[in-house]
């Protein structure tokens, strides 16, 4: 065999490698033991490789946006669906607060695009919801010491950039409906009590703001109130009653301690 044909098939042969890598990549997508979790997570591998973070969600919206002017206390409601879903402008009317929640976000993703939807719009106190995404592996396995880590690089962020800091707790679940079986089973009660109590202490030894939704939300049996959530995981209008008031509180105190 001649030089020529030999490069020829060696070209040849590593095509017909890689096609086969790449077919078994594609075949090999670690199961999370959850079909509804699996297929969300089959429908966002354009996203995780593309643009991990979802920076085009809000970027427009992020540069159109004037400045806050003097007196302003514009606060950026940050999170994942919890927060997408939650029309702000109905529970705070008047109010300067803008959402940039992004549906099924965790902590690592949050981080990549903390600057550009947080920081750089020069609020006044960010409020923080994040962590049951974490809990439920959508973006893989997170170890509670390593979704803490996450909560303290947004924590550090904000307060080098003068913006106050609240950390809502992750709020409780249930599975009293068939459509909440597999958001209950994907988060574990005993998860979310660690890392609230985390967030607490890391609150109160850092002087943060910590939102305390998970007492006010919970029933007798440590899961989310039938009634204020058909699906076990995402407030309902009735959720987002009682939520709203004990955001407005916590933004107020945020408020005062930076006086």
């Amino acid at each position: 065999m001649d030089l020529n044909s030999r490069s020829l098939t060696a070209l040849f042969g590593s095509t017909l490698l890689l096609a086969a890598f790449a077919s078994a990549q594609e075949l090999t997508i670690p199961s999370t033991g959850f079909p509804g979790l699996d297929h969300y997570r089959a429908s966002r591998i354009a996203i995780f490789t593309d643009d991990f973070g979802q920076l085009a969600r809000y970027r427009d919206a992020d540069a159109a946006l004037k400045p806050p002017g003097p007196g302003d206390n514009r606060v950026v409601f940050f999170g994942d669906s919890i927060t997408d879903i939650w029309k702000l402008e109905d529970y705070f009317p008047g109010k300067p607060y803008l959402n940039r929640g992004i549906g099924g976000q965790t902590t690592p993703q949050m981080l990549v695009r903390f600057r550009q939807d947080v920081i750089d719009l020069h609020p006044r106190v960010v409020v923080i919801l994040a962590g049951t995404n974490d809990i439920a592996r959508n973006t893989g396995p997170m170890r509670l010491e390593d979704i803490e880590a996450n909560y303290s690089s947004l924590a550090e962020l904000a307060r080098a950039n003068h913006v106050a800091v609240v950390f809502s707790s992750i709020l409780p679940v249930h599975n009293y409906t068939p459509k909440a079986q597999e958001f209950f089973a994907e988060r574990s009660p005993e998860k979310i009590l660690a890392l609230n109590r985390w967030l607490q202490d890391y609150c109160a030894a850092n002087a943060l703001v910590y939102l305390d939704y998970f007492t006010a939300l919970v029933d007798d049996k440590g899961l989310l109130k039938r009634e204020l959530a058909e699906d076990g995981l995402h407030p309902n209008p009735n959720g987002f009653k009682i939520m709203a008031p004990l955001a407005e509180a916590a933004i107020g105190k945020a408020l005062a301690n930076k006086l």
